[in-house]
């Protein structure tokens, strides 16, 4: 599905300076001009060089601008940036990019935000208190939900139901309330956002082959099952739990919308081997649409022009493509 083209532009964020994100945001735009979708970049427009830079008061002037200029809405530095060598003196400005791109999304000014990878270690350092984007994300938009992380290529989704955590904390932290709460979560964003009337969710197990009926481990009875048989109950097209080395191939995929995962490498390592550049990091649950490419700052390659934009560019395609699914909804 397109997005109505009377949607305004997205708001893309600088990301670590130091990174790659001003280098796959200008190429994002080359790939993007002539078509679509438009973005603005909230960057310090006099580090961006070698294509058209235009600065723009705000989102009303981008659409006209983007196809013969990348639009800029000007987030000085407080140093200028190296590629490859963080500046604890940037982090504020790599935050207030994010608060003015959600700022501008709560106000409908922009149709969504795409930010680029951060580099969490620079903000920690800065004085930066949260796990990352996804959690500073759910503050500033104020919802009371807790935002689930999916990621989706064209070949598959997934949700961890945990995510930043060591394996054995993960584990101890598992409940069927936890697995239910994520799950029922991202059936109604996939309902939300990628039009889906009646998702269809595969569970994974947590044990090899999920637990051998209880020999190698009674977890995926007594936490994965009850779980899936709640979703069931609260009518949401829920199986599991499935064995986690069976239910990626290609013959197993096309039975279901989304994979819910129980842990991060669960998640991350199928969807990254199927499609390690083109995959794209969708927080569900918000208020605004938000998406992100599926990588890192890339600092050892930043500035030497070996960056792909792929993923950057998927996660603006689907940024719009949800926006317009959001905005049909609500008619």
């Amino acid at each position: 599905m397109k997005a109505s083209a009377s949607l305004p532009p997205l708001a893309l964020t600088m990301g670590e300076p130091a990174g790659i994100g001003a280098e796959i945001a200008m190429a994002a735009w080359r790939a993007l001009r002539a078509q679509g979708p438009a973005f603005m970049l909230v960057d310090d427009a006099t580090r961006l060089h070698g294509v058209p830079v235009r600065v723009v008061a705000g989102p009303e002037e981008a659409a006209a601008v983007f196809p013969h200029a990348l639009p800029v809405l000007h987030q000085p530095l407080a140093v200028p940036a190296v590629p490859g060598r963080l500046e604890p003196a940037n982090a504020a400005a790599t935050i207030a990019s994010i608060d003015t791109a959600v700022a501008l999304a709560k106000a409908g000014r922009v149709a969504g935000v795409v930010t680029n990878p951060i580099q969490k270690s620079a903000l920690y350092a800065a004085g930066f208190r949260h796990p990352g984007h996804t959690e500073y994300l759910h503050e500033l938009a104020g919802v009371a939900t807790q935002p689930v992380m999916l990621l989706a290529s064209e070949q598959l989704r997934v949700v961890p139901v945990t995510i930043h955590e060591p394996l054995r904390d993960a584990i101890a932290r598992l409940t069927p309330g936890l697995i239910v709460e994520i799950a029922a979560l991202t059936a109604a964003g996939l309902r939300q956002d990628f039009g889906l009337a009646n998702p269809r969710l595969a569970v994974a197990g947590l044990n090899p082959h999920a637990g051998e009926g209880g020999s190698l481990g009674r977890e995926d009875i007594e936490i994965v099952a009850p779980a899936v048989a709640t979703l069931r109950a609260m009518g949401i097209d829920a199986r599991g739990p499935l064995p986690p080395d069976t239910m990626f191939t290609a013959q197993a995929r096309p039975g279901y919308d989304v994979a819910i995962c129980l842990y991060h490498d669960q998640a991350l390592i199928p969807i990254k081997t199927l499609d390690m550049n083109g995959g794209v990091n969708v927080t569900l649950g918000l208020s605004i649409v938000r998406t992100s490419p599926d990588h890192g700052t890339a600092l050892d390659i930043a500035g030497t022009g070996q960056a792909d934009p792929a993923s950057l560019i998927a996660a603006i395609r689907l940024a719009s493509q949800i926006a317009g699914h959001r905005s049909c909804a609500s008619r």
